[in-house]
């Protein structure tokens, strides 16, 4: 889901929010409507959090610098990073383990 996603979705939350407080006729107080509002798009943020720690192989691929989908196998077999298989031609990779592959192979300047 793109950030251009993400925004409209705000949006469209905050119009249903205005819309049901109007439709319903409750009468809430500004702090009351802000706060309600906030935990509504926190929620949403550790939701869209969640959905964008799963990349495709070839996110995987350009941010490894790998460029052989046999590569990316003998990595997952070895249990060098995380991954799902929804469906069997369907992977996705840990973006968390990805890096972290990086960084245990990051070597150090002196």
């Amino acid at each position: 889901m793109s950030y251009q996603d993400s925004f409209y979705m705000i949006i469209s939350t905050i119009q249903i929010l205005l819309n049901l407080i109007v439709m319903t006729m409750i009468k809430i107080e500004d702090r009351a409507f802000w706060s309600l509002l906030e935990k509504v798009l926190q929620k949403f943020t550790e939701q869209q959090f969640r959905f964008n720690n799963w990349i495709g192989e070839e996110d995987a691929m350009q941010i490894l610098g790998i460029k052989s989908k046999s590569e990316m196998w003998k990595l997952r077999t070895e249990g060098k990073l995380r991954y799902s298989q929804p469906r069997k031609k369907i992977i996705r990779y840990d973006r968390d383990s990805v890096i972290k592959f990086l960084e245990d192979h990051a070597v150090n300047t002196y």
